[in-house]
């Protein structure tokens, strides 16, 4: 048999693990980040119409641009962030979240150049920036997940990356950015700034979006995500605003017709419907704030949360705890810093069984 070892690939991925969650049958998977809640038959019916209107004509190639897509992601953006004033133009879309990013890295890291991040963060972030042969420079975030400016910009100065990741909620903190961060890092980079807001919908009231900061700042992307609040992880649809001249360098690197018909049409239907897919933020933000409490009452250390999932720790053997979950049908993710475990959230059924297998476990 022949093995990876064997093949002539770049010695740059050579030891490199894939990226991926564990996927595990359980009753209870609260390790993915998804909304729980499933599309409602109504919803159901709604899109096997779109995929049917469309499917006639699927010996076509699709709209290359996606631009009715485009322009209803920028609406949708507009009453999200109000005063937004967001257009088609000032939107780009791709499959997923990660396709998104890894074409901001084709355009504007690769070889000789380097993206920073403040980790713990998300974990694609530096594999899809070693994969585009760009290098990778992590600066750490604060002891409370949180990012000081002057530390931020410090870590600017010192390496002057071409590409700088924000998160904020934070992937696996669940922590927000203090809006004098985000500045300040625009202030000081030397070129693009990503603010990776996948998880925005779910934030506290209060904590503003980084859409606000787009007028006169043509390096900041804002990228965005149907696979968490939308809950069509499925459909794979990530999107990102900025200013047109963005967009127009994205255009020399995506791949033709990357956006199916189907998709497009899938992606229409759940902004159209979105009163009922969003409809479920708000139970989920308070099961969220709930089980910070809960957990905080245990003794436990929990970040702050404005995301749908929470990170609590410090645990002395965190794989155990972690097994224990398991084997009482409960998969939580095994990620972050070492002590600490992070749980989405689910339905109050899946949550209970989480409290109950959590107490077994300690």
């Amino acid at each position: 048999m022949t093995s990876l070892s064997d093949l002539p690939i770049r010695d740059d991925l050579r030891g490199r693990e894939p990226y991926g969650a564990p996927q595990i049958q359980v009753p209870y998977a609260l390790n993915t980040n998804e909304n729980p809640y499933p599309p409602s038959p109504a919803l159901v019916a709604a899109l096997g119409k779109a995929v049917e209107e469309v499917a006639g004509g699927l010996n076509r190639y699709p709209d290359r641009d996606a631009t009715v897509l485009r322009a209803e992601l920028a609406d949708f953006l507009n009453l999200d962030t109000p005063g937004a004033g967001l257009t088609g133009r000032q939107v780009w879309a791709a499959n997923g979240s990660n396709e998104i990013l890894q074409q901001i890295l084709q355009a504007f890291g690769g070889p000789g150049r380097t993206a920073l991040g403040f980790e713990p963060s998300y974990s694609m972030h530096p594999i899809i920036t070693r994969v585009s042969g760009t290098a990778w420079v992590d600066a750490a975030r604060d002891d409370d997940f949180g990012l000081d400016p002057a530390r931020a910009v410090a870590a600017i100065e010192e390496h002057r990356p071409d590409v700088v990741f924000l998160t904020s909620p934070n992937n696996p903190t669940g922590t927000a950015l203090d809006p004098a961060a985000v500045e300040a890092v625009l202030d000081a980079a030397p070129g693009m700034v990503v603010v990776d807001e996948a998880y925005a919908e779910f934030r506290r009231a209060g904590t503003p979006s980084a859409l606000t900061l787009l007028p006169g700042r043509p390096r900041l992307i804002v990228t965005r995500t149907m696979s968490k609040a939308f809950a069509m992880a499925g459909t794979r649809v990530g999107y990102l605003a900025a200013d047109p001249a963005v967009i127009d360098a994205l255009l020399l690197v995506r791949l033709p017709y990357h956006l199916s018909a189907i998709t497009q049409a899938v992606a229409r239907t759940a902004l159209a419907h979105r009163a009922e897919l969003l409809g479920t933020v708000d139970a989920l933000r308070a099961e969220r704030d709930a089980l910070v409490t809960w957990l905080r009452d245990l003794g436990l250390t929990v970040a702050a949360s404005d995301a749908n999932f929470v990170l609590f720790g410090h645990l002395p053997d965190r794989h155990r705890v972690w097994q224990t979950l398991l084997d009482h049908g409960v998969l939580v993710r095994e990620v972050g810093p070492p002590g600490w475990l992070r749980v989405t959230i689910g339905t109050p059924t899946e949550m209970t069984a989480f409290r109950a297998a959590l107490q077994a476990a300690l």
